[in-house]
């Protein structure tokens, strides 16, 4: 019961938080066959973490403890959520789509996060990686610039307890001045460069993570970081395929 337990947690709240809390509840006591009963996607969770992401050498055990626990099913359309847990990328409406598990994974450990850190992430999408990054980081302020899926995400997020997460409808490329600078910022869609803007708004000693490129043929996955000197520092890690970054109307 005790390996089983997280999976019904999400940003340190139960799963009770959302419709039909008493199965979740009632079943967390009644040991692990009522609990996976309850949560039907546990074991696939599991299996995901075991054998796409722990194997392929993600290892940090607060970014496998919050894969266990984020409901990535709950973040897809009801007609997908039979292949939620497996190692795909997925259509979540508006031309954009949910990353597959291993990236995701793995772009949270490379971005070490803390409880210290507040992060600001550039495309909301679904919600999925900012709700993973929810029980990790102080705060996160998250960006979408297409408004019903900042809706959308915004809603969910909040519906699933993550009270340290905010959502704002808008434009990526500005970043969020206002509460900048940041310790860590985080990019789910890929910008031709890495805007200046962001790269203004990272604390010296921050981290980004990013991919990159101009076309989805010719991305990889960068990891930026700015020297107390505010020094930048640039590795590519692998190469990677996601949506474009888009500008808001200029």
């Amino acid at each position: 019961m005790a390996r089983l337990l997280p999976a019904v947690v999400l940003c340190g709240l139960l799963l009770g938080r959302i419709p039909g809390p008493g199965p979740a509840l009632s079943a967390a006591a009644a040991g692990p066959q009522a609990l996976a009963a309850a949560d039907p996607f546990a074991a696939l969770r599991e299996r995901m973490v075991t054998e796409q992401i722990q194997a392929r050498d993600v290892r940090d055990p607060a970014v496998l403890r919050a894969m266990r626990t984020t409901p990535r099913h709950l973040f897809v359309p009801a007609a997908l959520r039979s292949m939620a847990y497996t190692d795909q990328p997925l259509p979540v409406g508006s031309g954009q789509t949910i990353s597959q598990p291993y990236i995701v994974a793995l772009m949270s450990e490379l971005l070490q996060v803390t409880k210290s850190h507040t992060v600001l992430e550039i495309g909301t999408g679904s919600g999925y990686q900012a709700a993973v990054l929810s029980p990790l980081a102080g705060r996160v302020f998250t960006i979408e610039i297409v408004p019903e899926l900042a809706r959308r995400s915004e809603a969910l997020l909040k519906q699933l307890g993550c009270a340290n997460v905010t959502v704002r409808q808008g434009d990526g490329y500005l970043g969020w001045p206002e509460e900048a600078p940041f310790d860590r910022i985080i990019l789910t869609a890929a910008p031709p460069e890495i805007p200046k803007t962001l790269l203004d708004q990272l604390k010296p000693g921050g981290r980004l993570v990013a991919p990159v490129g101009a076309s989805p043929l010719d991305q990889e996955l960068v990891v930026a970081e700015k020297g107390r000197d505010g020094k930048l520092r640039r590795r590519s890690v692998i190469p990677v395929r996601f949506v474009p970054m888009v500008r808001g109307k200029q």
